[in-house]
């Protein structure tokens, strides 16, 4: 038997469903405020607030468009309005504004340009086509490769998901080393599988000086790698070898692969650490089908996300996750969660 709406729920549908028609909006705008440094020119004042008239001229802005910008942003929390004098308002920096900075210290700004870009948006239309199985997978069927092709072919693009991986890098980094130094203990060296230009191998060096750290990934990735002190650039291929060391470390990277292929690239890690003393050290979302996190809905965006940009890749449970650490030969692991999108899985032969 069909349940009956209230008249109250039906009222809350009407609101909700505009959410979703001009659910596009918000990314929009937010990435029009990092374009136009709003939040480095508001931190470059010291924490004054800055008048409309003030505002514009400092970014070369219409004021009266500026103005609606900011109406926009303000009410969602993202910038702040206060008083100034009796008869006018200031803008200022909120906690979430100074994750838009260019370079801000925990700045997101380079992933929301990444996935605002037209090659990250254009695959999310062929979202249907991958559910009903037609054709090729929803990125390739956009640009006419996957994802790594079109990155090798595209330098600007390539750049685009480095920036990314290197700003998400600097906050999972310093939040999984302080909560779980432990972790780092005893290992004298150290490969970052998928390490992208570095940075998640170079902060971890630099907390934990004791390592040696190799950063691995594809040799187009690494030929822009930054220099770190104690850490070696190596190129190659994580599906044929994988450097040896102590351990081997892998964030955001399983993710990106269908099972089979987790499993091959878990199998070449084993084969790279000492089968006694080594370990592999995972740093991806966990799925919790059960109780609710602060992060869940942020995890289940991912999943959406690798199903728009990947050809297999998914976010996955505990249960999933142990199938897989299984199937590639690993006779324990643990979970350790956090209040962050990832979980740190360790992992031992």
């Amino acid at each position: 038997m069909e349940a009956k709406c209230t008249s109250e729920e039906e009222a809350q549908a009407q609101m909700d469903i505009w959410k979703y028609v001009f659910g596009f909006t918000e990314m929009a705008v937010v990435k029009c405020a990092i374009e136009l440094k709003i939040a480095d020119v508001l931190e470059s004042h010291d924490g004054r607030p800055m008048t409309l008239p003030e505002l514009s001229s400092a970014l070369g802005c219409s004021p009266p468009i500026l103005y609606r910008i900011m109406r926009f942003l303000i009410h969602r929390k993202i910038f702040k309005e206060i008083s100034v004098g009796h008869e006018s308002t200031g803008y200022v920096q909120s906690p979430l504004s100074r994750l838009l900075m260019k370079n801000g210290d925990n700045s997101m700004a380079a992933f929301v340009l990444l996935e605002s870009s037209p090659e990250m948006l254009a695959p999310w239309h062929g979202l249907s086509a991958r559910a009903l199985e037609i054709g090729a997978s929803a990125f390739t069927a956009a640009h006419g490769e996957d994802v790594w092709r079109y990155a090798a072919a595209n330098p600007s693009h390539n750049k685009l998901i480095n920036d990314a991986m290197a700003c998400h890098a600097r906050v999972a980094m310093s939040a999984i080393t302080e909560i779980y130094a432990d972790v780092f203990e005893g290992i004298g060296s150290l490969v970052d599988v998928g390490g992208g230009d570095g940075t998640t191998i170079g902060i971890l060096v630099k907390k934990c000086p004791w390592i040696r750290g190799i950063n691995f990934d594809l040799p187009h990735v690494i030929s822009s790698a930054q220099n770190w002190d104690g850490v070696e650039h190596v190129g190659g291929n994580m599906f044929e070898k994988i450097p040896k060391a102590d351990a081997a470390f892998l964030m955001w990277v399983l993710h990106d692969w269908g099972d089979d292929e987790c499993i091959n690239i878990l199998k070449k890690c084993r084969e790279a650490i000492p089968g006694d003393t080594g370990k592999v050290i995972i740093a991806e979302a966990v799925i919790d089908e059960g109780e609710e996190d602060k992060f869940k809905n942020v995890g289940l965006a991912l999943d959406m996300v690798m199903m728009a940009h990947t050809d297999k890749g998914k976010e996955r449970t505990f249960k999933e996750w142990t199938n897989v650490l299984s199937a590639a030969g690993f006779t324990r692991y643990t979970f350790k969660h956090f209040q962050a999108v990832q979980s740190v899985i360790e992992a031992y032969p």
